[in-house]
């Protein structure tokens, strides 16, 4: 099966460029609001591409060189006038002062959506699935929700603002974004391509240490003191770490805290049978568990933990003495477990 033949000419590829080189100076130069008023009334006043050296000029004159700051966003005008060689470039620059102004405005949105899934985690389990499915999908969801708002404002007129006058001028901004459309330019691609790349937002994922303090959330709650709480290598083999250990009731605790177990389970299992602790416990969401994994790290007086959603789908772990669901993680049930 042959690709269809592309049409990408140089000259599409050239004002899109332009584009993506427009929004990134104008963000990289962190030009303030009321600067950024300042251009757009200055092209109103010296439009057209004849006036363009009065224009550069007249900008210039409001940014003077007396510190290091106003000197920096002189050289990145300077760089971007040296591009400006037709109207349509000229106005592309323009149209790209516009999205600056715009730019925060959709990030905002975007970070609705991050804030509303928090909201949600009150109501959950700390260890439970969709708990752990939130926390790792949430660093990820203002860039997902900005793309998508992106690609919703230039395709849709109906904005719903909180002013006329912030709806007017989106209405405006995405008819010029038709406008320029139909000139190969891209805007709707070049403002998300941006969007994303400007975010000030981390999407690396700390989903270990995050079930990591989770649990350590949980052991606190049934009233085990913080300062009883440690990270504490096994006395009989020290190429294991206990992710917590604590002294309870006269007895000792050493709990395993992983997403998932993947092989790893196999060296607690290697520590359970030198270790002089009393009860070792492993806390896991259990979706790469197998029958035969369960068994083994049971055939070892290991207890298993487990999210309530996966313990209660499937049957075999209910049936196997020793694993529990999350949900029971009890000061009881401990006393049980060192009996």
């Amino acid at each position: 099966m042959k690709l269809p033949k592309i049409d990408l000419s140089d000259e599409k590829i050239d004002v899109n460029l332009k584009f993506y080189f427009f929004l990134k100076y104008i963000i990289k130069a962190k030009f303030a609001d009321n600067q950024i008023y300042d251009i757009l009334e200055q092209s109103q006043l010296f439009s057209g591409l004849q006036n363009i050296q009065v224009f550069q000029a007249a900008i210039l004159e409001k940014l003077p060189a007396n510190n290091k700051t106003n000197q920096n966003k002189r050289n990145i005008l300077n760089d971007i006038f040296v591009e400006i060689d037709s109207e349509l470039i000229l106005s592309v620059f323009l149209f790209s002062l516009k999205l600056y102004l715009i730019k925060d405005l959709l990030l905002e949105e975007a970070k609705v959506k991050r804030a509303s899934n928090l909201e949600k985690l009150k109501e959950l389990n700390p260890l439970s699935l969709e708990y752990d499915k939130i926390t790792v999908f949430n660093p990820y969801s203002v860039r997902v929700s900005g793309s998508l708002l992106c690609l919703a404002f230039f395709e849709s007129l109906q904005t719903g603002f909180v002013s006329q006058q912030t709806d007017d001028f989106i209405h405006k901004l995405v008819q010029e974004a038709q406008t320029l459309l139909e000139q190969g330019i891209e805007p709707n691609q070049i403002f998300m391509l941006v969007f994303n790349e400007s975010l000030n937002q981390s999407i690396t994922s700390n989903s270990g240490s995050d079930y990591e303090s989770r649990i350590k959330s949980v052991l606190l709650r049934l009233g085990l003191p913080a300062s009883n709480i440690q990270k504490k290598h096994d006395l009989a083999d020290s190429s294991t770490e206990f992710d917590f250990f604590f002294e309870y009731n006269g007895k000792t605790f050493g709990i395993s805290a992983k997403r998932t177990l993947r092989e790893r389970y196999k060296q607690f299992i290697k520590t359970a049978q030198m270790s002089q602790i009393d009860v070792m416990i492993e806390i896991t969401l259990g979706t790469d568990l197998s029958k035969d994994k369960v068994k083994a790290i049971r055939q070892h007086n290991v207890y298993l933990f487990v999210a309530d959603e996966i313990y209660c789908s499937q049957t075999y772990l209910q049936s196997i003495n020793g694993v529990y669901s999350c949900l029971d993680l009890s000061l009881d049930l401990l006393d049980k477990l060192a009996e």
